[in-house]
């Protein structure tokens, strides 16, 4: 079985809005960098995707934790309005329609909400690229 590491505990995930958490992975020539990803929850099922966009490559918050659509239905990318499913992350509408975000695979564990199938490293002070 892959490791699992605890993000959060469910409790903190809100139903109403999903939260974006920053990570940082190795790389296959072990370098660390930054990994941003979003974690929702559509009643009891957890869902979660890299936090970008596949038009741009830009996160999908361009207003930090603004992750859904006004009616709070999709997750939307705040620079060019492109919607995605929850369910699957498939984009229906915007200039990267039928294009899909990249699914995050997370486990439940004792109420920790757990990402699993990556390295992650631990590093101070990681570059986020927030500016």
């Amino acid at each position: 079985m892959n490791e699992l590491f605890a993000i959060c505990r469910t409790n903190q995930i809100d139903g109403d809005q999903p939260s974006g958490f920053w990570l940082a992975v190795r790389t296959e020539t072990g370098e660390t960098k930054p990994w941003p990803i979003v974690i929702g929850r559509k009643g009891n099922r957890f869902f979660g995707y890299e936090n970008v966009c596949p038009h741009t490559g830009s996160r999908l918050d361009t207003e930090h934790g603004q992750f859904l659509d006004e009616d709070g239905n999709f997750l939307t990318c705040g620079k060019h309005r492109a919607q995605f499913d929850l369910d699957d992350g498939n984009c229906f509408i915007g200039p990267c329609k039928g294009q899909r975000l990249v699914p995050v695979t997370l486990v439940i564990d004792d109420g920790d909400v757990c990402v699993t199938g990556v390295e992650l490293a631990e590093e101070d002070g990681l570059d986020r690229g927030d500016g």
